[in-house]
This record gives structure tokens, sequence and C-alpha cells, in this order.
């Protein structure tokens, strides 16, 4: 015998014992009711008189002389009838929102209806309904957990139905009184919404963790539909799902790696399933800590397939704002398996790559033409690249950890996504340590992940000291070392020449390319090439001016020596000698001092091309 016969069974015996406080004790009874194992022994007028059904199985059974009807199913049971027999018999008593239910129910199967008496009890009980109990969300929800075990008739009667839309009207009501009141105005005179109010309607939220799942969905299904909003909404899931899912503590504690019994209930199983369907579609409704802690109950209790991946895409969208905890998914299944679940990792991080990529691909092409280095989604990816960095740390001690699955971890995110690569050398440094019977090809294969020139320099000094890397690697180490090295000296040699300032942000340059994504990477090449352009006009420009002060000079030059020629021949031919020595030294050639300024004129244009 169950629990819910056992409490039938206490009820009737509670009637029997406390009809005879209203029967009438000087009539002897002529009837005898069985409901749910009780007995009510009364008679036939009052109940004739008010109720359908007994009229009719008396009338059937007239020549028979009937004494005993048994109503099976009677929605309520004993104390429904109870109430109802008492209604026959006129003797007053109060309607609440704990019995109306009942009492629809039980009008409904006795058909105590308008059309047997006036006034029944069908319609006192839907008058009270419409009029009291669905103008409040308490009593709603009151009704609709009394409904629970009267449901399917429940349903016909379109209880549920009414005291969902009640429900669902009323918190939509609240959340737009709520809105108002946190309306203010601003110092200009316009008005805004006040975010750091506190909100008020948003007081239904612990009421509705009371209700069975299957009319909490029903309730929640409405209220989207009436245009709740959708922090709201998760809240209520938030809180609906801590309240049915915290006797398993390790799924909501990421740091305990206690493995929990893993027969569970299919009612848990339901509850996680339900929770899933309804949240709501708009990215940080609901904490992403709480959607990993759906995520370890649908791999626990082993929920549908479509459930968990629904939950690996939602995690996947906003994977930015996890933490190295929330990632730590234990491994439930397999003994000899992984200490964390590296699969559904791996998942979630192919939904943030695939994510990431089709909104590149919805965005215009102008973004190409911005002016911001970084666009959000390459923030989210500098974000994410540190966290797989951490994980793979975290998870590189494990033994039973292939370098199948480490590798494919670390290869999920584009090249472009990590900036600098110190996290990565760190992790697999730490795999190398852990696994150190790896074959020289494996180890090759693993430090191929690694771009050694984007190493810190306390990094690369560690790096190029490490005997577990291979030979190659540290080879790739000094090299890049060498290079670094060389740029530092040539930039710390700069003086107020050009050149030297072009190369060093030339560098710079590069480095922020190869830290960018290709998006990012095309519209700082096209800012560079424009740069470059007008640089390359200046020169012209300048190098234009220049031989034309050339040629003027030398026109100028030509002018003059072809003037003094005659006047000083005459005296250079009276002082000439047979080697000469003396005038050559006392004057230079005009061929020479032609030679001479083109010489410095070229010079400086080298120097300013340069």
């Amino acid at each position: 015998m169950d629990k819910h016969q056992q409490q039938q069974l206490s009820l009737a015996k509670c009637s029997r014992q406390k009809y005879s406080e209203w029967i009438f004790r000087d009539v002897p009874s002529d009837i005898t009711i069985e409901v749910s194992g009780g007995t009510f022994a009364l008679h036939k007028f009052p109940l004739v008189s008010r109720s359908g059904r007994i009229r009719k199985l008396v009338a059937e059974h007239r020549d028979a002389d009937i004494s005993r009807v048994e109503l099976l199913n009677l929605p309520g049971g004993a104390e429904a009838f109870e109430l109802a027999a008492k209604f026959c018999y006129g003797i007053n008593f109060e309607i609440t929102s704990s019995n109306v239910a009942q009492l629809c129910c039980v009008s409904e199967y006795l058909e105590m209806t308008e059309d047997f008496s006036k006034d029944n009890l069908g319609s006192r009980a839907e008058e009270y309904l419409e009029s009291i109990v669905c103008k409040n969300l308490e009593m709603c929800v009151e009704v609709l957990q009394q409904c629970e075990n009267l449901i399917p008739l429940a349903d016909e009667l379109r209880i549920v139905s009414r005291c969902i839309d009640a429900i669902a009207s009323k918190a939509c009501a609240e959340q737009i009184v709520s809105s108002f009141s946190r309306l203010e105005y601003s110092s200009s005179g316009r008005l805004h919404m006040n975010k750091q109010a506190k909100r008020e309607g948003d007081w239904w939220i612990e009421d509705l963790s009371v209700l069975r799942i299957d009319l909490y969905q029903r309730v929640m299904t409405a209220m989207k539909c009436r245009g709740v909003r959708p922090e709201s909404i998760g809240a209520s899931l938030v809180n609906y799902a801590q309240k049915e899912l915290t006797k398993k503590s390790s799924l909501w504690n990421p740091s305990s790696q206690t493995k929990v019994d893993l027969i569970s209930t299919g009612h848990e199983r339901l509850v996680v399933e339900t929770i899933v369907n309804l949240l709501p579609v708009e990215k940080l409704a609901v904490p992403i800590t709480f959607l990993f802690g759906l995520l370890r109950s649908a791999v626990m209790l082993d929920c549908t397939i479509a459930c968990r991946l629904d939950l690996e895409r939602r995690i996947g969208s906003q994977l930015d704002v996890a933490t190295l905890d929330d990632l730590l998914i234990p491994s439930f299944r397999h003994a000899g398996d992984t200490l964390f679940d590296v699969d559904t990792v791996h998942r979630i991080l192919v939904n943030f790559s695939q994510q990431d990529d089709s909104e590149d691909d919805m965005e215009d092409a102008s973004v190409f033409e911005s002016d911001s280095p970084h666009s959000p989604s390459q923030t989210a990816l500098f974000k994410v690249a540190k966290l797989v960095d951490n994980y793979l740390a975290e998870i590189a001690p494990d033994a039973n950890l292939k370098l199948s699955k480490f590798m494919v971890i670390a290869e999920t995110l584009p090249t472009h996504a990590r900036t600098v690569h110190d996290g990565l050398y760190r992790a697999i440094d730490i795999y190398l340590k852990a696994h150190q019977g790896l074959s020289d090809s494996d180890r090759k294969k693993l430090c191929k992940l690694i771009d050694f020139q984007k190493l810190s320099q306390e990094a690369g000094a560690h790096a190029a000291q490490n005997e577990r890397l291979p030979l190659q690697a540290i080879v790739q180490v000094l090299y890049f070392e060498q290079i670094r090295l060389r740029n530092a000296l040539c930039c710390s040699y700069a003086d107020d020449d050009h050149k030297p300032m072009h190369n060093s942000w030339r560098i710079s340059s590069g480095a922020l390319s190869a830290a960018m994504s290709p998006r990012d990477n095309y519209a700082s090449l096209r800012r560079e090439n424009r740069e470059l352009k007008l640089e390359l006009a200046r020169l012209r420009m300048r190098l234009n001016d220049l031989e034309k002060e050339h040629v003027c000079m030398k026109r100028d030059m030509q002018k003059s020596h072809s003037r003094k020629f005659m006047s000083s021949f005459s005296k250079k031919i009276g002082k000439l000698s047979i080697f000469g020595h003396s005038s050559s030294r006392g004057s230079s050639s005009p061929s020479k001092n032609s030679h001479r300024t083109d010489s410095r004129v070229i010079e400086r244009t080298c120097a300013s091309t340069d």
C-alpha cells in the first residue's frame, strides 16, 4: 500500500468519526456510500436532491431498493466527498483556495449542477474560482498544487489553464509596475531606467518553486508568451532547479571530485530536461555556472543527447565568461577513463569556434575599415584561449590522458587566438613531465603546437634550458631569441635618422598583425598601406624639389665660372711651371667643384628617401 492510499484511508477514518457530528441522528440512514475505502451512512433524499449521479444510481436500482453505493475514482477522495455531502445536507462550510479545486471536480463527478438544483455546488465553486482565486497569484499557485492529484479532470474543467493564465498575467503586470517604479529623471531632464534599483516584480519566483515540474513547465511557457523578462524566467529556473536537485550536492559544487551514485530517479532526469527546454534563448539570462551545473546533472543522470548538446551549445555561446572551475567536469561513466570529461569540453570549444565564425560571416564587410585593433569577438577569443591554456595545465598531469585528446583541445581554437604562447608552453611542459614515456616523434608533434616566436623573454629563457623539449624545439627557441636580441640592439642605436624608426615601427606592426585575427589583420594592413603610400608621396615631392634645386645650383655655378675664366686665364698662364703644383693648390677646377656639389645633393636625396 503506497503513501497516497494510506492518506486516503486516514481521511476516510476521520470522516467516519466526524460525520456523526453533522448527520441527522434521529433518522436512520438508508444508503451507505463507499469512497476510497471509507464508508458514509447517509440518507437518499438529501443526496438525490443535489447529485444527479446518485439520483441515476438510485433510479436504476429502485426495484432492488439499493442501500449501498460505491463511488469509484471519485476526485479528491473521502475528504472531497464529505464536503459535497455536507453541502447536500445544507451544512455551511467555507470555500477556500485549498479546497475549491476539489469541490469543482467532485461536483462535476457527482453532477451537482444547476440542472438538478439551483445554486448547486458546482456553480458556487466556479464563482469563487473566477472572482477570488484568479485575481490572486498566491491563491492560483495553491489551487495548482491541489490540481496535481486531480488531473485530467482539472484540465477538462479548465481549472489549471485558468490559474496558469492568471499567474502569467499577474506576473507580467507586476513587472510593468516595477519597471515604472524604476523610472526617474536624469540631470538633463530625460526620463531613463534606473538599472541599479532593486527589482520588486519578481517576488513570485519563490512561490512557483512549490509546483510539480509539469505544471511549473506550463506556467513558465505561459509567462514567456506573455513577455515576462528573460532574466526573471532564468532566475525562476535557477531557484527551482536548486530546490529540486540540491540532494546531488556535487552537481552544484564544481570543485567537488566525489563521484555520486549513478542510480538516480526518473524525476530528477525529467527536471533537468524540462529546465533545459525552458531556458531563454537570450545570452546571459542565466549564469553560466548554472549551465555547467545542469550539464553535470545531465551527464550524471544520462539525460537525452539533445539535452546535453543544447547545453553545450549554450555554454559555447558565452564561454568567454566561464572560469576554470566551470570547465572541470568530472568523468562520471568510465572507471579507467580520465579524471575529467575532456570530450564534453572539446565539443563546447567547437561550439564556441563555430559560433564565432558564424557571427563573423554575418557581419558587414565595412568592419574591415574599423580603426579599432580588436573586435569584441577577438576579445572573447583571447579570454577563451587563456582559459583553455589553464585547463590544459590542469588536466595535463592525468596519467590516463591520451596525447590525441590533449592536442585536440589545444588545436580547437584558431592560431590567432593566442597572442602569447606562455600558457600553452606551460601546459605542454607539464604534460611532458607527467608522460615521460612519450616517443621523440610524439614530443616533436606536441611541441609543434607552440609558436616559439610568441614566447615571452622569461618563457624563452626557460625553454632554452628545458631538457624535456626536443632538440629541434630548443634550436628554434635560440634562433628567435637571437632575432629578438638583434632587433633590440637595432632599436637601441636609433638616432634622428628616419630609417631605424621605420624599421622599429614595422617590426612592432608585424607582431601586432601576428596577434590579430585575419579580419583585424586585413584592416591593419590596409591602414599600413595607406600610411606608406602617403609617406612615399611625400618622399617623391621632396626628391623633385631637390632635383630642381640641384639643376639651379649647377646652372648658376656654370655662369659664374665663365665670367671669371678670361681674366684669370692670363694670370694662370704666367704662373705656370713645369709641374704646376703651386697653382693647383691655390684653386680648384669648376668641374671638381660641380662634382662635389652633385655628390652632396645625391647624399641628401638618398638620406631623405631612406
